[in-house]
């Protein structure tokens, strides 16, 4: 039955797009893992209808024994589970097989961030290193400005590469993001981010459209924009490396050393779960104990 099993996992892949909304990269690991199913089970696959748990449990095997992550097992197995539910709710299926299938437990890896007086050195390394000669005059003041509204903000990588001039509004000090499932959500914007877009516009020049541009005058690519990461990084004395991601982690650590609430910090993330938000608060223990035990006569 290969082109009954091919016509539900595109049918599948085509219903997290339209009506789950899903990003490019969730349906291309989706297409993965299922492939990478249908290719364990290879001449003894007659359909999704006709696998039984044991083969998922098998499957589960195989993968830890090739010594797969734990987080890549899940994955996979959380792409199998969601086709599998939304065959039993669209295609009259009678039993999930992998509803039983007990995963190894998520690893707990507290996210690395930086202090703030390395956030700070890297705020103003754009103004402090020699730019390209090809570079754009207006480059630091872009830079700049796409550092300070990383750590203002906290928003993901690509929520800010796709931002326009319209999203940001200046008198509320605030901007506008679209995160994953196309969620709209309004985002604070401290002043120091605020005035160094500002600047950086009117360097620029630019008034609408992308917000972040190149010199060619063309929205920056995500990739684009982890290169202004790795070039300020190599002229820093910041011992780890430094992305987007960890300055988003950074931005949550700091709020929470500061006295912010949880549901606060989770609302300013964008994410639909609190478990996911708590993960900062272990960073934050560890950062007081470490404080503490460096700091306290009797510790």
């Amino acid at each position: 039955m290969p082109g009954k099993a091919d016509f539900q996992v595109e049918a599948f892949l085509e219903y997290l797009s339209v009506e789950k909304n899903s990003s490019p990269r969730t349906l291309a690991n989706y297409h993965h893992a299922l492939s990478g199913f249908r290719d364990f089970m290879g001449e003894k696959f007659s359909g999704w209808a006709g696998v039984a748990p044991d083969d998922f449990k098998n499957y589960l095997f195989e993968c830890m024994k090739d010594k797969w992550a734990r987080s890549t097992i899940r994955l996979h197995f959380s792409a199998l589970r969601g086709f599998y539910k939304y065959l039993t709710r669209r295609e009259g299926l009678v039993e999930n097989p992998v509803a039983e299938v007990q995963l190894p437990k998520a690893e707990k890896k507290l996210p690395v961030v930086l202090n703030e007086a390395q956030v700070i050195e890297l705020l103003e390394m754009p103004f402090k290193i020699e730019q390209p000669r090809q570079a754009a005059i207006w480059t630091p003041y872009r830079d700049v400005a796409i550092l300070e509204l990383f750590y203002s903000s906290g928003i993901r990588l690509a929520e800010l590469a796709a931002l326009d001039v319209k999203d940001f509004d200046f008198h509320g000090e605030c901007v506008r993001v679209f995160g994953k499932g196309g969620k709209e959500r309004i985002c604070p914007v401290g002043t120091a981010a605020s005035d160094s877009i500002h600047n950086y516009r009117n360097e620029a020049r630019v008034m609408s459209g992308a917000l972040f541009i190149n010199k060619a005058k063309k929205r920056l690519t995500a990739r684009a924009i982890s290169n202004i990461f790795k070039k300020y990084h190599a002229h820093s004395s910041i011992p780890i490396d430094v992305s987007p991601h960890k300055l988003r982690h950074s931005f949550a650590t700091h709020l929470l050393d500061h006295g912010a609430d949880l549901r606060s910090v989770q609302a300013l993330l964008g994410h639909a779960s609190l478990s996911t938000t708590q993960i900062y608060t272990h960073v934050s223990i560890e950062r007081m104990k470490k404080v503490y035990g460096e700091t306290h006569p009797r510790a």
